[in-house]
C-alpha cells in the first residue's frame, strides 16, 4: 500500500510564502503532496470537484489554507470526509482575526481541524500525524523528532543555569 498524499489548498497565490512551510515539513516527512490554488469564491466549481475526488485521488488529508474571509477550509470540508487542516493566514486586514474565526467557527457535522494564523509548520505537522495513523514508519520519524525536540530545549535550559544558576 503506498503511502496516501497530502492535499496543500491556498485561496490565493499571496498565500504561498506562509504555505511553502508546509511543504518544507511535509518534505521532510518524505510524504507526497500536491499544491493548488483554488477560491472559494472565485473557484467554486474546481474547490468542489477537488474536494470529493481527493480521497479516490490518494490523499489522506488536506490543509485548505486562506486569508481574510477564509471559507476555503469549509467549502472542502463540505465536500469530502477526509480530516481538513484549517490554515488561516494573516493579512492586514483585521490581522488575521477575521480568517481565523472563518475558519474556526464550522457548523457542527462539518468539522475542521484549524491550526493558528500562519500555522504552517502544524498544519503539515497535523497532517503527518494524521497519516501516521497507519504507518509506522512515519510514527517513528514524529518520534525521533520530538526526541530532537526535547534534546534541544534540555540544552538550552543547561546553559541557561550555567549563566544564571551558580
Amino acid at each position: 500500500m503506498s503511502m496516501k498524499k497530502v492535499a496543500i489548498i491556498m485561496g490565493s497565490d499571496s498565500d504561498l510564502p506562509v504555505v511553502e512551510k508546509a511543504a518544507s515539513v511535509l518534505e521532510d516527512y518524505g510524504v507526497p503532496f500536491e499544491m493548488h490554488v483554488y477560491s472559494a469564491h472565485r473557484t467554486p466549481n474546481e474547490a468542489k470537484e477537488f474536494a470529493s475526488s481527493a480521497r479516490g485521488n490518494g490523499f489522506g488529508a488536506i490543509i485548505a489554507a486562506a486569508g481574510k474571509a477564509a471559507h476555503l477550509a469549509g467549502a472542502i470540508a463540505a465536500s469530502t470526509t477526509l480530516p481538513v487542516i484549517g490554515l488561516p493566514i494573516k493579512s492586514s486586514t483585521l490581522s488575521g482575526m477575521d480568517a481565523l474565526f472563518s475558519t474556526v467557527q464550522m457548523p457542527s457535522g462539518i468539522p475542521v481541524g484549524t491550526v493558528a494564523l500562519d500555522g504552517a509548520e502544524n498544519a503539515a505537522l497535523l497532517s503527518v500525524q494524521i497519516l501516521a495513523v497507519n504507518d509506522e514508519t512515519l510514527a517513528e520519524k514524529l518520534d525521533k523528532a520530538r526526541e530532537q525536540m526535547r534534546k534541544k530545549i534540555l540544552e538550552k535550559d543547561k546553559a541557561v543555569s550555567e549563566r544564571f544558576n551558580r
